[in-house]
């Protein structure tokens, strides 16, 4: 079964694969988790897929606007943004305003996937103009250059902050509650393991997938 997902849902997706695997025993899950607007095109372009979870209901719509999902999709987790900064915030960052100053590199993700848009979202909610170092194609890199110490901080969502664990600081900022970001969950239409794919969509809306999906910080919808 193939499950195309969000960046953002790695960790936790791999984590409800492992125990969906253990669960329907034979059943192999492969994931391919990237920038939602690049899977929305994969889909739509034919690549065999069973399920789709995105990070933004725009980058659903394109997946459904080309009659590829079975169904009406569903949001099962929403997501907020975080200033991910070096660990110890050395450079003290305390708010959005802050990674304006000239003398940080600051990473955001690229407007057409969902985590920069939302930012793009929050910015504009502050009055902010921000001119990053560089857009980064999905939330894992725009991380990944501040894990790698590439960059000072990046606008990230909250559970990829708290998955990398000691390796960034978080830092929180109310413009964050204007940019939730939902994600819907839906079978695709042309899924060659249907019953499996909606068994797995089974999984992540129950209690139990729920219970892995707000400890990795996502909250219900």
């Amino acid at each position: 079964m193939n499950v195309f997902a969000a960046a953002s849902l790695t960790e936790s997706f791999t984590e409800l694969g492992e125990e969906f695997e253990k669960r329907h025993p034979g059943t192999e899950v492969v994931f391919n988790f990237g920038g939602s607007d690049s899977l929305a095109a994969g889909i739509t372009s034919g690549a065999p897929a069973d399920v789709f979870a995105s990070a933004s209901p725009r980058t659903m719509k394109a997946v459904t606007d080309a009659d590829a999902a079975a169904g009406t999709p569903v949001t099962f987790v929403r997501n907020r943004l975080e200033i991910a900064t070096l660990p110890g915030n050395p450079d003290r960052v305390a708010s959005l305003k802050d990674l304006t100053g000239s003398d940080l590199k600051v990473v955001l993700c690229d407007r057409a996937v969902p985590c920069g848009a939302a930012a793009q979202k929050a910015l504009t909610a502050a009055g902010l103009k921000l001119t990053p170092v560089s857009y980064e194609e999905d939330v894992k890199s725009a991380l990944n250059k501040v894990v790698l110490k590439e960059a000072d901080a990046a606008v990230v969502y909250r559970t990829d902050v708290k998955a990398a664990g000691d390796k960034v600081a978080g830092v929180e900022f109310p413009e964050s509650a204007k940019a939730v970001n939902d994600y819907p969950i839906t079978l695709l239409k042309d899924a060659p393991n249907a019953d499996v794919g909606q068994a797995f969509i089974e999984l992540v809306r129950s209690a139990a997938g729920q219970k892995v999906l707000t400890a990795a910080g996502f909250t219900a919808p």
